[in-house]
């Protein structure tokens, strides 16, 4: 995958285009936030994320739909259990991923970061192939935005602590931090 810094669109992703965002802020991107999602909960390859991000979820579906269809909301990047990479906004936009949030003193996080929606619960380990999807696009962020340094990297429940706990204790931080640091893994 290519990161395109003129669209702000990676290629050989999958684009799905999301009507969830709005202008970014003049300003750094500097926070990269980690999320999971899974729809319905716990439930994964359903396509309802997908459908979710583009007000398309049908409530009928499903009881949890009817309690989150009113909501809109985005992330820059959805990354399957498979590995599949998708991509929802621009990189150049703010995607509504992090609501009420604060990181180092500085609020409304969407404004400087880019989201990554992980398929997954809190409990439940990541699979091989979403760590190497998120690697690789990572680096990729990472050598665009070179405000997002390891350090600048977190969680949603980092930024909105008490109010969001994902991406949750199956998330392995010391393996994403250990393979950003090394430079022959593949991407």
């Amino acid at each position: 995958m290519q990161l395109d810094p003129a669209t702000g669109w990676c290629q050989a992703v999958v684009h799905c285009p999301s009507p969830n965002f709005n202008e970014r802020p003049e300003g750094e991107v500097s926070l990269l936030v980690i999320h999971n999602i899974s729809l319905p909960p716990g439930q994964f390859g359903t396509g309802k994320v997908q459908e979710f991000f583009q007000n398309r979820l049908d409530i009928t579906e499903h009881p949890y739909f009817d309690g989150i269809a009113h909501l809109r909301v985005s992330a820059h990047f959805l990354i399957e259990r498979d590995g599949k990479v998708t991509q929802f906004v621009s990189c150049l936009e703010r995607a509504w991923h992090a609501g009420v949030s604060s990181f180092e003193g500085r609020e409304t996080c969407n404004d400087f970061s880019l989201g990554i929606e992980l398929e997954g619960t809190d409990d439940l380990p990541f699979t091989e192939a979403q760590y190497h999807s998120l690697i690789a696009l990572t680096r990729q962020l990472m050598a665009q935005y070179p405000g997002i340094t390891p350090q600048r990297i977190c969680g949603h429940s980092d930024i909105a602590p008490g109010r969001k706990t994902d991406p949750g204790e199956g998330f392995d931080w010391g393996r994403l931090r250990a393979a950003l640091l090394e430079k022959g893994e593949s991407q």
